[in-house]
């Protein structure tokens, strides 16, 4: 991975010019979001059933939850290399580009009736959920110190709108695109690939300057200047809050944000000169130099895992037992307001008690969520939204604490690589979490798949209780 080179021409920007660039970064993110939330959201709540309908399966039908995953996979670490050497817009553009043709290789598998086609096309149309992932950490890049948990939650929060409107939308968009004389259920990836698009515009024209080539301009700055690391982190972010100043253990180890004087904040950090073999090798090596960053990678991991078992075979079960389609998508569209809607307060949670507390608290709400929509009845509609909605909670502390947890510690230079690795361990785990919750599922029942889950995140909770000690 190398990094963007600086222009000698350009002089680093002054505080106040920095808050302003990340004020119009998190603007133009959240809009980014939106439309493209709302790209992911809308095909995500029909897929699993057109593909088990299709194929004549739920085996198979979960499957579409796993080639989305995968593509997301797939996907992490080029959009991090991107990102590495050309900045956060480069990364996002490749994203949001492979998910819109993905949209396109949807709608033609439908009108041809190709399961695996169509399953094809999900594996592209992972895309966007890798996009949404790594905008989360471009609204760190540039945050104050102290703030990164908040700013990311931020971007979380964006894609409330988009994502709960979205599943509302696939029916009407259904019904309009046969209408229009397409087949049954291409019009919700038609508009689903004008959520991308437009996601692609703004960020094409807004996200400039670009925050990680900015925030690795001040570092190098910082370096020829021989301007402290603690002071270039003050004048790049402002002052440290009193909070953080005041409290000995920083979010690496669970604590609040610590000062950027003890330990130096990675964010300020000098831009590494060294040019390793590749990505996915600088990634470990970082990563084996940092236990809280790998503690807090298997927290999102599991987190996510827990989270997308449940979620990709819910549809499936709801429909196995008569509910209709808009019935589905009110259940996921409560699902997605419980991941997005309170995440800037987790975020403020964590930057507040610390980022492992928060982790263990997301885990305990996993655990509940497994435990409702597990035991619930085979019409007890009521009893699987509200696990399904305590389930998006739980998942929301497990991405905003734990990305907050693994950006604060590793160096501003080795990010991006590290961030990808992250998501795409997260998204295989979850990957294989949906191919193992669908033959469970077929082979037992939904109730089996709950208590796995609860298992899972039961062990993971204590490990991180434990090792916080």
């Amino acid at each position: 991975m190398t990094t963007t080179p600086l222009s000698p021409d350009i002089s680093p920007p002054g505080p106040d010019r920095v808050a302003a660039v990340q004020r119009r970064t998190l603007g133009v993110l959240t809009a980014a979001q939106i439309t493209s939330g709302m790209g992911v959201a809308v095909s995500f709540t029909l897929s699993s059933v057109l593909v088990a309908r299709l194929s004549g399966s739920e085996a198979l039908g979960g499957l579409a939850g796993t080639a989305g995953v995968l593509g997301a996979a797939l996907l992490a670490l080029p959009t991090a290399k991107a990102s590495g050497r050309g900045g956060r817009r480069t990364g996002l553009t490749l994203a949001y580009g492979c998910a819109a043709l993905g949209c396109l290789i949807s709608v033609i598998a439908v009108t041809a009736g190709s399961w695996p086609l169509l399953l094809a096309g999900l594996v592209l149309f992972g895309g966007g959920s890798a996009g949404n992932l790594a905008s989360r950490y471009s609204a760190t890049d540039l945050s104050p110190a102290g703030h990164s948990a908040r700013h990311l939650s931020w971007v979380v929060w964006a894609a409330t709108v988009g994502s709960v409107a979205g599943p509302n939308l696939a029916e009407p968009a259904d019904q309009i695109g046969q209408r229009l004389g397409l087949a049954p259920g291409a019009g919700p990836f038609v508009l689903a690939l004008l959520g991308f698009l437009l996601a692609l515009g703004i960020l094409t024209s807004g996200l400039r300057p670009d925050p990680l080539v900015l925030a690795r301009s001040l570092a190098a700055s910082a370096r020829s200047t021989g301007t402290a690391p603690g002071a270039a982190a003050s004048a790049r972010t402002g002052p440290v809050p009193p909070s953080a100043a005041a409290t000995p253990a920083g979010p690496a180890h669970g604590g609040p944000t610590a000062p950027v004087t003890a330990p130096p904040s990675p964010a300020a950090e000098t831009v590494a000169a060294v040019k390793p073999a590749g990505t996915l090798r600088t990634a470990w090596r970082t990563l084996l130099d940092s236990p809280a960053a790998l503690r807090a990678m298997a927290a999102i991991a599991v987190s996510h895992t827990a989270m997308v078992s449940i979620m990709s075979m819910t549809p499936v079960h709801l429909d196995h037992h008569g509910a209709s389609v808009s019935v589905i998508g009110l259940v996921i569209s409560l699902h997605i307001a419980g991941m997005y809607v309170l995440s800037p307060v987790v975020g403020w949670l964590a930057d507040r008690i610390g980022r492992v507390r928060v982790l263990v608290l997301g885990m305990a709400l996993l655990l509940a969520a497994s435990v409702l929509a597990g035991t619930a009845g085979e019409h007890d509609v009521p009893r699987v939204t509200a696990g399904l909605v305590l389930l998006g909670v739980g998942w929301s502390c497990g991405l905003v604490s734990g990305s907050a947890m693994l950006t604060d510690a590793v160096p501003l230079a080795r990010r991006p690589a590290v961030q990808g690795l992250s998501d795409l361990v997260m998204n295989v785990c979850g990957a294989a979490g949906t191919v193992v919750a669908g033959v469970i599922v077929q082979a037992l029942s939904y109730g089996v798949l709950g208590t796995a889950v609860a298992v899972l995140v039961t062990a993971t909770g204590a490990w991180l209780a434990l090792a916080r000690r």
